[in-house]
């Protein structure tokens, strides 16, 4: 298998979640674009965390349950995330996505700013892909 790269597989204009997004919008925009996860960006496109829809649902019970008042993403987000970098390999991302839990790995540059997302379907896609003239 030749050496792919993040680069290659990613989606390169990333949905995104901007710090300061009340808990019912976040949902709202999990729901619409139907991912489980996405990245947290401050005002200068830097990754700063991420959400999932566990994470959102978890809050929800609570704030429900103790009719707490409007919550921001940062109230419930993972605020150290797994990124990748898009000169990574596909290959050892695919091994991290073995034994790490995210599904969806917001990809940054050098300074830490989003640049795209790579998903455990597009690794899983190319990597079947590779295998073609293999069985």
């Amino acid at each position: 298998m030749q050496e792919m790269t993040v680069r290659a597989l990613m989606a390169k204009h990333p949905m995104a979640i901007k710090t300061g997004t009340e808990l019912t919008e976040v949902v709202d925009a999990l729901l619409q674009h139907k991912f489980t996860g996405l990245p947290v960006v401050d005002s200068q496109n830097k990754v700063v965390g991420f959400v999932s829809e566990q994470d959102c649902l978890r809050k929800l019970l609570i704030s429900s349950y103790h009719c707490e008042g409007a919550l921001v993403v940062e109230d419930f987000m993972h605020d150290q995330p797994l990124t990748v970098k898009e000169d990574d390999s596909a290959v050892n991302v695919a091994e991290l996505m073995v034994t790490e839990k995210p599904k969806i790995y917001p990809v940054v540059d050098g300074q830490g700013k989003l640049t795209g997302l790579l998903t455990r379907e597009q690794v899983l896609r190319a990597l079947k892909d590779s295998r073609r003239g293999c069985d």
